[in-house]
């Protein structure tokens, strides 16, 4: 009896860009959650939300939005 093989793990890019986020983030149902904790974070935050052009896993600002939502870098 053939068994296909496991499906490999899925790979969780190191960056995306603005647009893949943002469109993941509502894919997921996370968009007004993000938002609403963007709005009580410093304005220099706030800008790199809105006028970043890439996000980075790994970078400050993601791994305290991460922390804050209940995610870990698990």
């Amino acid at each position: 009896m053939f068994s296909a093989p496991p499906a490999p793990p899925a790979v969780v890019p190191e960056s995306v860009s603005a647009r893949q986020f943002h469109l993941q983030l509502s894919v997921a149902g996370l968009r007004a959650q993000v938002i609403a904790w963007i709005g009580t974070q410093p304005v220099e935050m706030q800008d790199a939300f809105e006028y970043s052009g890439s996000f980075v896993r790994s970078e400050p600002m993601m791994e305290s939005g991460f922390a804050a939502l209940g995610y870990t870098s698990a």
